[in-house]
């Protein structure tokens, strides 16, 4: 039992995750508090209107996609914990200026777009370094446990933050939570500036003048393995990862409840998905290519399923296995990658997996909210299902095909000598 503990919370053990992982509670906390809270707050400024959402969500991620990369080389580039603070002081300031014309009254649905887009402008620079920060605080065997406790630690948020956030507005208002997140965010901040005094366990060596896009655009497309990992999240993380959208219409219009019963639905998430964190952690080597698809094939039968939920309560009970699923795939692809690429390119690679993860949200969650206003809440969800069983389901059978083809040629090989062409059309997806 105790070492199975161990293995569990073994990046605990270095005193600089425990640091940077407290503040990071915090920060995730205020995260999922104000993503509540804003989308209950477009509903109300629209009149439930799913094209509203999906914007709201278009904008915060479409950063990503317009300069997602540049996040990137930031990241390689400076010191992350001086990076972090910064966005941690920007994200607050973002979310303090949203919070002020709320609580004057004075909020129109055009300032909710401003302030997202401007808070997604932050999250381009400092989702890279938060996750490749990982590796310079542990060790490398202790990798997978860190970006598995992280997980962990935004989820045990996902499941807090919604249903506070649900019971805050019910006896607040929109307004004062928004104003409680800009506080929050101050926590990363905080625990950045500690770690700015203490050594790293692992540190990289930055060149400013190094770390060019287009050698990490070089480097990735000669990795099948990678490009797998990015072809599958550009649909399963575009029309599956959607729930702040789809629960909130699927709360409101078909269930007819609150933002209290809103926040309950992505409380049963957020269990399952603490409980998938959290069983990612315990692996010590990289997963599969058939780990991360088996996993994203469970997370769209649940999505699914939970389209044809009856009630609130039967889609609670539902939302706790697609949660694990969830969040196994996305640590399955996140560990793919960072344990799957060389440490100066760490940061900007990682921000090609990100640019696609979230970028997507920004090109499809649009479609996903006029899909919902013309055949319903429940059709987003079926939707991402569908999406999530086909993209893991084509990738299986494109490997299989490179597979028997690679056989081929090497049995045709045994017979006479084979072009370099030939042989080099020949890999296969890892």
């Amino acid at each position: 039992m105790i070492s199975q503990l161990h293995r569990t919370f073994r990046a605990l053990a270095y005193p600089g995750f425990r640091i940077y992982a407290g503040g990071q509670l915090l920060g995730t906390l205020a995260f999922w508090l104000q993503t509540t809270a804003v989308s209950w707050l477009v509903l109300e400024l629209s009149g439930n209107s799913g094209t509203a959402l999906g914007w709201t969500l278009a904008l915060q991620f479409g950063p990503y996609l317009l300069f997602g990369l540049q996040g990137g080389k930031i990241a390689d580039g400076f010191d992350k914990r001086r990076v972090l603070l910064l966005c941690s002081l920007g994200s607050a300031a973002v979310t303090a200026g949203l919070a002020a014309v709320v609580l004057t009254g004075h909020i129109e649905l055009w300032m909710v777009y401003v302030g997202m887009f401007a808070f997604g402008s932050v999250s381009v620079v400092e989702g890279p370094a938060r996750q490749a920060f990982f590796s310079e605080l542990v060790d490398r065997e202790a990798l997978p446990n860190a970006v598995g406790l992280g997980s962990a630690i935004f989820n045990m948020s996902r499941i807090a933050g919604p249903a506070l956030a649900g019971l805050l507005i019910a006896v607040t208002s929109t307004g004062a939570v928004i104003a409680v997140c800009a506080v929050i965010f101050l926590g990363p901040a905080l625990s950045c500036a500690v770690l700015l005094r203490r050594s790293l366990t692992n540190p990289v060596r930055r060149d400013t003048a190094a770390g060019g896009i287009r050698d990490a655009l070089r480097y990735t497309a000669a990795r099948p393995d990678i490009i797998a990992v990015l072809l599958c999240s550009l649909l399963v993380s575009g029309f599956t990862f959607n729930f702040a959208l789809t629960l909130s219409m699927l709360a409101r219009t078909e269930f007819e409840t609150g933002a209290d019963s809103y926040g309950l639905l992505l409380t049963s998430l957020a269990v399952g998905a603490l409980a998938g964190a959290l069983a990612s952690g315990r692996r010590s080597t990289r997963p599969s290519l058939n780990t991360m698809l088996a996993s994203s094939a469970l997370l769209g039968v649940g999505t699914l399923l939970v389209g044809f939920a009856p009630s609130l309560w039967s889609a609670m009970v539902l939302l706790a296995p697609t949660g694990f699923a969830m969040v196994f795939y996305a640590q399955a692809a996140n560990q793919r990658v960072q344990m799957g690429v060389r440490a100066d390119f760490r940061g900007r690679v990682l921000s090609l997996y990100m640019l696609v993860f979230l970028g997507s949200t920004a090109v499809f969650a649009p479609i996903v909210g006029v899909f919902m206003e013309v055949y319903g809440a429940r059709a987003g969800l079926w939707l991402g299902g569908l999406v999530g069983i086909a993209t893991p389901a084509a990738l299986a059978l494109a490997k299989r095909a490179q597979l028997k083809r690679r056989a081929a040629l090497t049995i045709a090989a045994l017979d006479g000598p084979q072009t370099e062409a030939a042989m080099t059309g020949a890999r296969a997806l890892p």
